[in-house]
Parts: C-alpha cells; sequence; structure tokens
C-alpha cells in the first residue's frame, strides 16, 4: 500500500477514536465511530483476496448495523428525553439498546458471531488492530453511559467469558483463537464495568499488552495454524522458549501479568456480592488456559515432523522490528509484582 493512503487511513482511525473521545454529544460520537469503520476497511481490504474481502463485508455489514441501532437510540433518546448528552442518558429502553449497540460493535456474546470469522480473513498486522485500537471509542462511551440496568451488563459478561473458552476449544486457527481470547476478556472487562470503572480499564490496558506480544509473536513467526507452530523453535529459539509464558499470561496463570485483572475482578465481584458470577467467570478461565496450553504445548514440547509440510522452511534473517515485541513481553511478563502501584495510578 502506498505509504501516503497508509498515513491517511492510520490518521482517520486516531482522528475518529479521538473524536468519540471528546464528544459529549450522541451524533458527534456515532460520526467518530463511523470514520473508525470506514478507515480501516481499506486497511483490511488490501490483499485483494477473495478471504480478505468476505471478511472486509461481514465487517462493514455488521458495523454498519451497530452505528444504525446506535443512531436511532440516540435520537430515541432525545425524542423522549430532550437532550443529546452522552452522560445525562437516563431512560431505560435508549440506554439498553445504545449498550447492546455497543456489544455488537466490540464482539460480545451473544452478538460475538462476527468477530472470528472476520478476524480469520485478516493478515496478523491489520487483526491487531481490529482487536485493540477498535475497541477504545465503543468502550469510552460505554464507560461514559454507565449503563443503569446492571443485569444486562452481568449476562453479556458472563455469556462472553463462557463463550469466549468454549469456542476456542476445538479450533485450528490463530487467529480464531486469539478472536475467542478477545470475546472472554471482554466479557471479564463488562462483568466489573459498573462497579469498578477503573479496574475495567487496567484490564483493557493488561488485555492490549497481551495481545499486542502474542500477535507480534505469531507475525515473527508468519504463523496462522497450530502446525505451523511446531516449527518455531528454528526461527527463534529464545521466543520460543518465552511465548507459551505471553500464553499463559493470557490465561491469567500467577506469577504472570495477565493474573492481575482476573485476581482484582474476582475480588471485586466477591465484594459486591456475587459470589456465584464469580464462581463462573474464574471456572470459565479454565476453559481458556486450556487452549493457551494447547498452544504452548505445540509450540514448545513437540518437534516438528519431517515430512515436507513439516520441514523447517528456508528463510532469510527477519527485518521485522523487534524492539515493540521485546517490550510488550516482558510487560506480558513481568508487571504483577507492580499490581499496587498500577492501581493506585488508575484509581481516580
Amino acid at each position: 500500500m502506498n505509504p501516503y493512503i497508509l498515513a491517511i487511513l492510520l490518521f482517520g482511525l486516531g482522528l475518529g477514536t479521538t473524536i468519540t473521545f471528546a464528544s459529549s454529544h450522541w451524533l458527534l460520537a456515532w460520526m467518530g465511530l463511523e470514520m473508525n469503520t470506514l478507515a480501516i476497511i481499506p486497511l483490511m481490504a488490501q490483499h485483494h483476496h477473495p478471504r480478505a474481502v468476505e471478511a472486509t463485508t461481514k465487517y462493514f455489514l455488521t458495523q454498519a448495523a451497530a452505528a444504525a441501532t446506535l443512531l436511532f437510540a440516540s435520537i430515541t433518546n432525545a425524542w423522549l428525553t430532550g437532550q443529546w448528552e452522552i452522560q445525562q442518558i437516563t431512560h431505560p429502553l435508549p440506554t439498553t439498546m445504545i449498550t447492546l449497540a455497543l456489544a455488537l460493535k466490540i464482539g460480545l456474546a451473544p452478538l460475538h458471531a462476527w468477530l472470528p470469522e472476520v478476524l480469520q480473513g485478516l493478515d496478523l498486522t491489520t487483526g491487531l488492530i481490529l482487536s485493540t485500537w477498535q475497541k477504545l471509542a465503543p468502550f469510552a462511551l460505554i464507560l461514559q453511559i454507565q449503563p443503569s440496568n446492571s443485569t444486562i451488563l452481568i449476562i453479556l459478561g458472563l455469556a462472553s467469558t463462557l463463550i469466549g473458552g468454549w469456542g476456542g476449544l476445538n479450533q485450528t486457527q490463530l487467529r480464531k483463537i486469539l478472536a475467542y481470547s478477545s470475546i472472554a476478556h471482554l466479557g471479564w472487562m463488562i462483568l466489573v464495568l459498573q462497579f469498578s470503572p477503573s479496574i475495567t480499564l487496567l484490564t483493557l490496558l493488561t488485555y492490549f499488552i497481551m495481545t499486542f506480544s502474542t500477535f507480534l509473536v505469531f507475525k515473527l513467526n508468519k504463523s496462522t495454524n497450530i502446525n505451523t507452530l511446531a516449527t518455531s523453535w528454528a526461527k527463534a529459539p529464545a521466543l520460543t522458549a518465552l511465548t507459551p509464558l505471553i500464553l499463559l499470561s493470557l490465561g491469567g496463570l500467577p506469577p504472570l501479568t495477565g493474573f492481575m485483572p482476573k485476581w482484582l475482578i474476582l475480588q471485586e465481584l466477591a465484594k459486591q456480592g456475587l459470589a456465584p458470577t464469580a464462581t463462573l467467570a474464574a471456572l470459565s478461565a479454565l476453559l481458556s488456559l486450556y487452549f493457551y496450553l494447547r498452544l504452548s504445548y505445540a509450540m514448545a514440547l513437540t518437534i516438528s515432523p519431517n515430512n515436507l509440510t513439516g520441514t523447517t522452511p528456508w528463510r532469510l534473517p527477519s527485518t521485522q522490528l523487534t524492539y515493540p515485541l521485546a517490550t510488550s513481553t516482558a510487560m506480558t511478563i513481568c508487571l504483577l509484582p507492580l499490581t499496587p502501584a498500577i492501581s493506585a495510578l488508575l484509581t481516580p
């Protein structure tokens, strides 16, 4: 892609998110979300491959439906209450509709079906943008409206953690596994949103760091399914030794960084008298942990078979930047002891 066009598209992505962050009016927020969607579509379709075009079409239709619902709900709110302020939304009908529209935008269960299919059709770089940056603007709106109907958030959160765990169990494609991982993590964030927005922000931040590391590892190894992970030891032995730690951190295993948000969320849910919800969420984390362990086993504990498809590929030295991967990997593995300091920084 032409670097000028790429720069314009990335600028459009940043501007759309910034407009949604800064807006106090529903029309302006909707405009920012639309700019975000329109800026990422050429990035998704840049490889003229039927799978990429199909994924782009699915993404566009889903996001357009969510944006139309959001616009309809905000107009309904203006009709019922006479104002367009984001933080002044009080009527339960538009609140529920807006919550569901934003849930569709970020891929929360049971409105999640588009996310694995879309992510599977993209290259890893665009998939990384879709899994991280594209979540920011809808999350900003969810945090601002603070839906008063807490039951919907609990249902969305629990459904996402369970479906994110179950869905990834029988997958062999890494991008689909990462999509279900994203659904499960978003479920954890939504569960605790109404009780402690600061913990939700902390979870979002750690999810971004861990997902960034995972996508960059797969990009460095040019891996798209579990079988190609078995040859990664010959490409980058040190990284292959560290990757299981990154994956287990995504699964939330102590003493790695990914344990921090899960620990704080379970603690907060127990404080709010939601012990059964916390128990279900903790059990669903075991499902996610299983498929991360499966990836770790395929990558670090198996030797690739010596047939034509399993032999180590001939390759040139990698020209990819490794500093971002090194930084995010260190943070993914080592941030747990800093939990009190990070919590203090994020607590208003």
